[in-house]
């Protein structure tokens, strides 16, 4: 696979950004946001449940893996989990290895089956409501394919935001991606470079699998009474990992910081 670094820049000097916003390398350092051995710089946000408590030990550290766990639950019920990094980020390459593992819980809806997500530029965790179960964000989506169908990893779904598709706005809540469907249990790795509220690239491999621009406030999944006006530019936000019913583990989580001048 060619540099993320070169990738990250090749994107940066050729996509439909202002030209005032060209992002630079702050040095070319990966921060591993995921340390191997436990969850510091994380909090957990549960709908129903106060920021900070970890429900059921859903989100958990084992063999050096960041695992979302079920093994507490007897039953679901759409206690949909958010696991937050403690800092917001503008300009950044995101980079994810994760793997979706064993069964799903049972109560967990059909959708959710092998169904996860990292939410990119999202509200920080302690605007959300208590009842809340999504934050207000990009959701870069995780999916994993049953036996026969297509179902590619990498799509985009949008609680409380529009973005545009070759300049024209797109209002529907989930966007697929041109990418491929994993069937098993194969490590899978994702690449998300976030150019503030430019322009975001979702990268599988060596593909790029979706591209948006101009992020922002807008839809039907706005929060009662939420603070930032709609029509808003998004260029900054926390990234928050999810928890929808289906195990899975995540072996890498690291950023690399891009600037813009």
């Amino acid at each position: 696979m060619k540099s993320l670094l070169a990738l990250a820049l090749s994107f940066m000097f050729a996509a439909c950004s202002t030209p005032q916003s060209e992002p630079a390398p702050t040095g070319n350092s990966w921060i591993a946001l995921f340390n191997g051995h436990n969850l510091d710089g994380w909090t957990p946000k549960f709908a129903g449940y106060e920021l900070g408590h970890n429900l059921n030990n859903t989100f958990r550290v084992e063999d050096s893996l960041l695992r979302v766990s079920y093994e507490g639950y007897d039953t679901f019920s759409n206690e949909f989990g958010h696991l937050f990094y403690e800092s917001p980020f503008s300009h950044y390459v995101l980079r994810l290895e994760y793997r979706f593992e064993g069964k799903q819980a049972p109560g967990g809806a059909s959708w959710a089956y092998k169904n996860s997500g990292a939410m990119l530029h999202s509200q920080p965790p302690a605007t959300m409501g208590l009842e809340q179960a999504f934050p207000v964000s990009l959701e870069a989506q995780l999916l994993g394919g049953d036996e026969a169908g297509s179902r590619p990893t990498a799509n985009l779904c949008t609680p409380g935001t529009h973005v545009y598709l070759a300049d024209t706005l797109t209002t529907a809540h989930c966007i697929n991606a041109e990418g491929p469907t994993f069937r098993g249990e194969e490590w899978v790795t994702i690449d998300l470079v976030v150019l503030g509220d430019s322009i975001i690239h979702h990268v599988v491999g060596n593909d790029t699998v979706l591209t948006y621009t101009r992020p922002h406030i807008g839809g039907d999944f706005i929060p009662d009474g939420y603070a930032v006006k709609e029509g808003s530019p998004l260029s900054e936000g926390y990234i928050c990992l999810q928890a929808e019913s289906h195990p899975l583990s995540f072996r890498r989580v690291e950023l690399l910081p891009l600037k813009a001048d």
